[in-house]
């Protein structure tokens, strides 16, 4: 069962979730040793989704009452779970709508504090099996037949954290990644770019050691798999 506490900033939200890690070292453990490929494993859990939702309202409420912390309305998480345990391919379809509403609603958010001076993007992955994959790119710059993908992470001190290095990071290996990319039908060249912006300037003297070390391996690392860091 996953634990919480009580958001002493916010009345009515949790904080210090933690998931049941044995549980999640049975599933790895079970992936490890899962003898087909990844399509079928997703398929798999597709036909447990609605016993996983089920678990998930369980803990949910078992936190609520220890937190005191109302959750959302069990009628609609009900719901929810009655469309899961439909078949594979109205989950399928229900997923694809879901991630395509959020990916519009991140296409249109701005983020002032980060200094971004292009057009945010919209970027749609189909993989080799037809499945789609909805994304987005705080920054777009198209020069020529190259488009730049970038994704950019703040800081009002030296460098961005250590952990929003690491999401960038993920956006970088999908985008190094990719071909047969098109705008508009066209083709064109991914260029993927983590882009960290600190709030005054950068000034390598005021880096601890510790950043140093760090932004030598991300560079190693950007060098070696063909993305850009740019620091702002």
């Amino acid at each position: 069962m996953s634990i919480a506490e009580r958001s002493t900033r916010y009345r009515h939200k949790i904080t210090s979730q933690r998931f049941d890690t044995k549980y999640i070292k049975q599933k790895i453990n079970e992936i490890l040793s899962y003898q087909s490929d990844a399509l079928h494993w997703n398929l798999s859990q597709v036909d447990k989704i609605g016993s996983y939702g089920q678990k998930a309202l369980e803990n949910y409420e078992k936190i609520s009452k220890k937190t005191r912390v109302e959750m959302h309305s069990r009628t609609t998480v009900e719901r929810r779970i009655k469309q899961l345990q439909g078949d594979k391919e109205e989950f399928m379809n229900l997923s694809r709508q879901l991630a395509e509403m959020a990916q519009r609603r991140e296409g249109v958010t701005i983020q002032p504090k980060e200094h971004l001076s292009g057009v945010k993007g919209i970027v749609t992955i189909q993989n080799y099996l037809g499945g789609f994959y909805y994304f987005t790119s705080d920054e777009i710059e198209v020069r020529g037949k190259d488009v730049y993908l970038i994704e950019g992470k703040h800081s009002c001190g030296a460098l961005p954290s250590i952990e929003d290095i690491k999401d960038g990071l993920i956006k970088m290996i999908l985008f190094t990644n990719l071909e047969d990319v098109k705008i508009d039908g066209k083709n064109y060249n991914a260029k993927p770019v983590l882009k960290l912006t600190i709030e005054n300037h950068f000034n390598p003297a005021q880096l601890r050691a510790t950043q140093k070390k760090d932004l030598e391996f991300l560079k190693k690392e950007a060098k070696t798999n063909n993305f850009e860091v740019r620091i702002i």
